[in-house]
């Protein structure tokens, strides 16, 4: 589905569209709708004729239900992609009329289907996008400024009004596949449809198995994050100090420091779940007390509830960990993979006995792609880092100890790895490659869903299209021929 929609929602989050809630009857008579200004011309003379000039402005492209889309719509999603470095040697502005008809289609009828998107909703999101744009751009000046805006309430109505469209379209385009399941049999009928010389062909992938051993404080460095981390919430509490500083400064996750440890969450977001229960227990302006997670010791401030969704600010410290545990751990490695080539037990039986990562060590210590959830990995698609770690393992080498530290912000790790399989460049087997060809085949299920329903909405909802874009090779019947 991502891969359907994947280009247009990124195209929408930074176009600057135009919406309006008007009578659809202003393109009845006036196909060549537009806007005009006029221009005075005078004489020196007294009672000399005024001659007025009208110059076009702008004008209606389509409208499709409650949304017009206008010709500066279609001008501004190309320059805007342009600024944004995407090539458009193949963009015409036939294609992006289409593709702008289709979103607004979608919203028209998720409002009709009563799929609604709170005020709040969008109010958060795009709160998180200013920030991050600020962030990536130096000054909220220098965002106003991108954007030729001369206030920040402008920015914020125009980007919430963006997000508010993009939310309403998901939600049509996620009710409409949701219920796409595929059966063993049409897989099987999907594949045998292939021409044999026009079967997908896949690249070299791998599978991975890895052993971790993750170094523990000892009980005394645990207490002085602890005694560090109440210290803040008083200094907060007591002293009106700022959370956001105090989480700039101290906070030891990579996904939060800069932003004041700010995250916005709801109970769906894939966070480590005693972190969402603390967060879903506190009240608004409630600082929690310290607790650990995988990842370290935390401090939650909440900043906003909305519904079911909170605004907050977090802390996060590890307990420091001395040299001698590192050792230890990377020591206990070195014997497990001793034991392992002599025989003692396999891979799999050490990654079940001896591992500490739980997310692996139940499956043989055996990788899973983050990406496609299964355990292959297709070389070319490889975290680079992973790649280098394996690249030049051979058939059933085992790494030597390697420290890692946890990109998510947890503590250093040491860890051996082996490469359990390997697969060549292959044309695309049954067998072999079931869940790719499964996902493929439910690819084109959804897809066929899609169009089943665009036709089906078209042909229901009001749409006009302006008579100088009838020439357009639409991939859609929008002129209804």
């Amino acid at each position: 589905m991502n891969k359907l929609f994947g280009l247009f929602c990124f195209i929408l989050g930074v176009i600057h569209f135009g919406y309006a809630q008007e009578d659809v009857s202003v393109l009845d008579g006036q196909d060549e709708a537009m806007a005009s200004v006029e221009t005075e011309e005078v004489a020196v003379m007294k009672d000399t004729v005024r001659n007025f000039k009208r110059v076009k402005l702008d004008g209606i492209a389509a409208v499709v239900g409650d949304y017009v889309i206008l010709d500066s719509d279609i001008e501004k999603t190309l320059i805007d992609l342009k600024s944004q470095g995407v090539s458009t040697a193949d963009v015409t502005r036939c294609g992006l009329l289409g593709k702008l008809m289709e979103d607004r289609l979608y919203a028209h009828q998720a409002v009709q289907d009563s799929l609604l998107v709170s005020d709040d909703e969008v109010a958060a999101t795009t709160e998180r996008q200013i920030q991050g744009f600020v962030q990536q751009i130096g000054s909220m000046e220098k965002l106003l400024k991108f954007y030729k805006k001369e206030d920040e309430a402008s920015l914020r109505e125009d980007i919430n009004e963006i997000n508010k469209l993009r939310m309403l379209s998901e939600k049509m385009q996620g009710s409409i596949v949701e219920e796409v399941e595929i059966t063993p049999e049409e897989v099987r009928q999907f594949f045998n449809k292939i021409p044999e010389d026009e079967r997908p062909v896949f690249g070299a992938e791998m599978e991975i198995a890895q052993i971790v051993k993750s170094p523990k404080p000892t009980e005394k460095e645990k207490q002085n994050v602890i005694d560090k981390l109440n210290a803040i919430k008083a200094d907060v509490e007591d002293n009106d100090a700022s959370f956001s500083v105090k989480a700039i400064l101290y906070s030891q996750d990579p996904g939060s420091k800069s932003k004041g440890g700010f995250y916005s969450i709801t109970k769906e977001t894939g966070f480590d779940k005693t972190f969402k229960d603390v967060a879903f227990s506190l009240k608004e302006g409630e600082i929690s007390e310290p607790f650990e997670t995988q990842f370290g010791y935390h401090i939650i401030y909440i900043e906003k509830i909305r519904g079911q969704e909170l605004d907050l600010r977090h802390i996060l410290m590890q307990p420091e960990i001395s040299q001698k545990a590192l050792d230890d751990a990377k020591s206990e490695l070195d014997s497990i993979r001793s034991h392992i080539e002599e025989g003692k037990y396999t891979f799999a039986q050490a990654a079940m006995n001896f591992s500490d990562e739980k997310e692996t060590k139940y499956d043989g210590g055996l990788l899973r792609n983050p990406t496609t959830f299964d355990s292959r990995f297709e070389l070319t698609k490889m975290d680079p880092t992973l790649y280098n770690q394996v690249r030049n393992l051979k058939d059933d080498e085992i790494s030597y100890p390697i420290l890692e530290q946890d990109p998510r912000g947890g503590g250093p790790k040491y860890k051996i790895l082996k490469v359990t399989n390997r697969f060549d460049e292959h044309e695309a087997d049954f067998a072999k490659d079931y869940l790719k060809i499964q996902q493929l085949a439910k690819t084109e299920k959804q897809y066929k869903a899609i169009k089943e329903w665009m036709d089906e909405h078209i042909e229901e909802t009001y749409i006009s299209v302006n008579e100088s874009n009838h020439e357009c090779d639409f991939a859609n019947n929008w002129v209804k021929n």
